[in-house]
């Protein structure tokens, strides 16, 4: 069994450690101590999308939430029917009403902009762990920022495009801001793009 303490550790770390673990063994127990509800969800929530079973334990003033990989014959049938079901929603959701089109408009979240920017590298880094995936991101504004010049940013998206999520950047603003030879990730993207998304599925703004 692996032992990870996240005490103090804020959302998305616990769950980025985790998946960490995980991905260096197939089969076993990895415990992750934290020592907050959300981190809890967060990480129950991260198991249960990749079809693992988890059990929380609440302690004093912490919590161990365990998470195990593989051992098929020692999951119980409740387990193995949860794991069915979030496969299939999963499924509906990439190719249902559910799915979605993310707007980004900005290279920051909030007035405060050193703040910012550590909380929209920790929105990407949130969406990669957890596996909640528009169908595609289209920056504009100084959103072409993130996938040109932002080398925190940059590794994180190339990420989850090759997890299936189209990125476009506005050609417009790619220009505008003289990073037309600076795109790193994804594709030029035009208005049509936008059009299109926002008509075939329901369409989220950050900026």
């Amino acid at each position: 069994m692996m032992l990870i303490d996240a005490r103090g550790e804020v959302c998305p770390k616990p769950v980025i450690m985790a998946e960490e673990a995980l991905s260096k063994i197939s089969e076993g127990i990895v415990e992750i101590l934290v020592d907050n509800e959300a981190s809890v969800k967060n990480l129950t929530r991260f198991a249960s999308k990749n079809g693992f079973y988890t059990e929380n334990v609440k302690e004093d003033n912490y919590w161990r939430v365990k998470i195990v990989k593989g051992y098929p014959c020692e999951i119980d049938r409740t387990a193995m029917e949860a794991k069915v079901a979030v496969e299939q929603e999963s499924s509906r959701s990439a190719e249902g009403p559910s799915a979605y089109f993310l707007i980004v408009a900005t290279d920051t979240m909030g007035k405060e902009e050193e703040l910012g920017k550590i909380l929209i590298k920790a929105f990407f880094e949130t969406m990669k762990v957890t596996k909640e995936l528009p169908k595609a991101i289209f920056f504009l504004n100084a959103g072409v920022k993130l996938t040109t010049v932002n080398n925190e940013i940059i590794p994180i998206l190339k990420e989850i495009e090759q997890m299936g999520v189209e990125i476009f950047s506005c050609g417009t603003c790619l220009k505008y801001y003289n990073l037309e030879q600076e795109l790193k990730v994804g594709y030029r993207g035009t208005t049509n793009h936008i059009i299109e998304g926002i008509k075939d599925m329901r369409s989220v703004w950050i900026g």
